[in-house]
């Protein structure tokens, strides 16, 4: 026997293309890694860089082979087993890193896959930058000039795309333009070296701008420090220039705070249960579900139902366990979620009216006993439209708005959900008795803009999903910055145990 030679394949399998292509099982190779040659434990080199979407679930599969030839056809190699995995599950994991049993080959033990995802750095550094200028050309005729910078990043074909431009600096020919701040990448699209243009203006009321001048530089010479640029008239000084690195969503989920997940589910008439397919509140549920569940660290989630009477006694119940067991409301994974809710409905009788503040205050309370940003809580309400307690629900989302919680509302039938929208808070903030949510923390769609009319389920979940988390990693980053709660290390970089020597035989 011998060791393999091994190459890794790597692919992008989904149920679709993208949010507007609707296909079946569409599949985007990669590539593929290196070939490390007489070894059981590869280790490989090559990185493949992926957009990476928190709202969308991202489909991974990896194939390994031992080579059997020089040729580029799989099917030439001996297949060594797969694993499937999505993105999230890898930047969910501690450190990035997740471990999966490769399988594919019946009654046999694969081995192992390790897959270790990390941010590329070039997407997280700002800069701050201050400019002055010195002694620019007159322009104004009964005064002086009204300078500003505008700010130009080359593309790829010679043209030049605007990036930023400063505040005018009223009638003065010696401007100190007020510092500011801009993404790396949208300066130079991370490419130290690439040119940047500065051009030179006198603002005029009507909008015909003097130009004044212009001058290019680089990331680079910038990053080295005062310099000073003479074009023509023109002649600017770098004052300042500080980089920092952004943190990001992906710091602290690296960093091992976890996402919680609550999903109550609001039983009325459209939960009809048909043997053919999901009602709109299980395909609602299970999409949004089935994305978040990979930032959450032991996939138990507490399922509560509002809205029903509960057995033996008929009582009324706004907060009661879709599993029946309010001592221990957890249910296993989303799809034990979707148990609970389906059992419930077949022993609860739906009952109004519906109120909203009680589930909220619920998870608010183990929100507020986490506020060390250990935790971060994320609740799930899918709701008809109505509800009866909204001066209530307004004073439970102001006082959560301090919490480490987000809370997500999937209205469902043809109700007008004008309650909703306020909740929602994007147009205006809420308030409760004169006082206001410190953050927003509502997001809101109505289910039914997302009905694909071709009965393309899996596209319409796929869309809907995408927009309704859409504003979680902001709403999280929002929380952790307002309270200074900064990431915690990621763990030590894994190093591969010492290989054992290998002889051929």
């Amino acid at each position: 026997m011998s060791s393999s030679a091994s190459f890794l394949n790597m692919a992008s399998v989904g149920d679709f293309l993208s949010t507007s292509i609707p296909a079946t099982k569409v599949e985007i190779t990669f590539g593929r890694t290196e070939v490390i040659d007489n070894t059981l434990n590869p280790d490989f080199v090559r990185k493949f860089i992926l957009d990476y979407f928190f709202e969308e679930r991202q489909n991974l599969r990896f194939d390994l082979y031992d080579v059997d030839s020089k040729s580029a056809n799989l099917s030439k190699h001996d297949f060594l087993g797969q694993a499937f995995c999505t993105m999230g599950e890898v930047v969910g994991s501690l450190g990035g890193r997740l471990e999966k049993p490769l399988v594919g080959i019946p009654g046999k033990k694969c081995g192992t896959i390790i897959v270790k995802a990390e941010e590329l750095s070039n997407c997280r550094e700002s800069v701050m930058m201050q400019f002055c200028g010195n002694k620019l050309d007159k322009k104004d005729f009964f005064g002086k000039s009204d300078p500003f910078l505008v700010f130009y990043r080359s593309n790829e074909d010679g043209t030049f795309t605007i990036c930023h431009k400063t505040e005018v600096v009223k009638n003065t020919l010696n401007p100190v333009w007020q510092a500011f701040k801009i993404p790396v990448r949208a300066l130079c699209n991370g490419d130290y070296d690439r040119t940047i243009k500065v051009e030179v203006y006198d603002w005029d009321r009507d909008g015909s701008h003097d130009f004044i001048g212009e001058f290019t530089t680089s990331y680079r010479e910038l990053s080295r420090g005062q310099s000073q640029f003479n074009v023509y008239e023109v002649s600017v000084t770098l004052l300042s220039f500080l980089v920092d690195t952004e943190v990001t969503f992906l710091d602290y989920i690296k960093g091992g705070h976890p996402l919680c997940t609550g999903n109550p589910a609001q039983p009325t008439s459209l939960h009809y249960m048909s043997p053919y397919q999901l009602n709109a509140y299980g395909m609602a549920l299970k999409a949004v579900g089935e994305i978040i569940q990979d930032y959450d660290s032991d996939k138990m989630f507490p399922a509560l139902g509002f809205g029903a009477k509960l057995p033996p006694d008929g009582r009324v119940s706004h907060e009661f366990a879709l599993n029946g067991n309010p001592q221990n409301p957890y249910c296993n994974g989303i799809d034990g979620v979707m148990e609970a809710y389906y059992q419930s409905l077949r022993s609860v009788q739906l009952y109004g009216p519906t109120n909203f503040s009680p589930v909220i205050n619920h998870v608010a309370r183990y929100a507020a006993s986490v506020k060390d940003g250990s935790q971060y809580f994320v609740l799930l309400i899918i709701t008809d439209g109505v509800i009866s307690d909204m001066a209530q629900t307004k004073e439970a989302i102001v006082n959560a708005s301090c919490l480490p919680m987000s809370i997500i509302i999937v209205g469902v039938g043809p109700a007008e959900f004008d309650a909703m929208v306020e909740l929602d808070g994007d147009e205006v903030r809420i308030s409760s008795r004169g006082r206001y949510a410190e953050r927003d923390i509502v997001q809101f769609v109505p289910f039914r803009d997302y009905v694909d009319r071709t009965g393309n389920h899996i596209l319409s979940m796929a869309r809907l999903a995408k927009d309704v988390l859409a504003e979680v990693p902001d709403q999280f980053l929002s929380y952790m910055k307002t309270r200074g709660i900064k990431p915690a290390p990621a763990p030590p970089p894994y190093s591969p145990p010492a290989q054992p020597l290998q002889t051929q035989i």
